[in-house]
C-alpha cells in the first residue's frame, strides 16, 4: 500500500514520493521482537532506515503499537534467556552473568541500569567554598624549566 500526502493547493497533485509504509510490516516487526532483536536489527531485516521508523512511529499509530510491542517482546526473549541460564547446571549452557547484565543495560536501560546520583555541598547544605586556589601546573612547569636549564649549565 502507498500513500502520497496531497497537495496544499487542492488540485489533485501529489508532493513527494509514495511512502513504502505498509501495514504488514509490523507483523515482521512484531516477529523480530519476538526473536529478541533490537531496533537497529529490526532496521536492518527490514532494509528501512531508522529515521523511517522514527517517522512511521510518530504518522501511523498502529506501527507505533507494533514497535512498542516488539520491544517488549525482545525484552521478554533477553530475560527468559537469562532466567533459563543464570544457575549453571552439568553439562548445561553457562551465562556470563556480568556480559548478561551489561547487556541487559544496554538494551533495556529503563529497567536495568544502575543509577546514582550524587550531590556534593558545603557546610549546612550551602554552596561549597574554595579559600585558596594553587595552580600547581605553573609550580610543576617552573620546576622543570629550572631543572633544564641547570642542567644544560652543566
Amino acid at each position: 500500500m502507498t500513500t502520497k500526502t496531497p497537495s496544499p493547493k487542492g488540485n489533485g497533485k501529489f508532493l513527494g514520493r509514495p511512502t513504502k509504509y505498509d501495514p504488514s510490516i509490523c507483523d515482521t516487526i512484531i516477529e523480530l521482537g519476538r526473536q529478541g532483536k533490537s531496533k537497529v536489527q529490526m532496521v536492518a531485516a527490514t532494509d528501512i532506515p531508522l529515521a523511517t521508523f522514527k517517522r512511521w512511529c510518530d504518522e501511523h499509530p498502529e506501527f507505533r503499537a507494533s514497535m512498542d510491542h516488539a520491544m517488549s517482546l525482545a525484552q521478554s526473549y533477553w530475560e527468559e534467556l537469562g532466567a533459563n541460564h543464570m544457575t549453571e547446571v552439568p553439562g548445561g549452557p553457562r551465562l556470563n552473568t556480568g556480559l548478561w547484565s551489561r547487556s541487559m543495560a544496554a538494551r533495556f536501560p529503563h529497567d536495568y541500569s544502575e543509577r546514582a546520583k550524587v550531590e556534593v555541598t558545603g557546610k549546612d547544605g550551602g554552596a561549597i567554598e574554595v579559600d585558596h586556589v594553587h595552580d600547581f601546573s605553573k609550580a610543576l612547569l617552573d620546576d622543570l624549566l629550572g631543572t633544564r636549564q641547570s642542567n644544560a649549565k652543566s
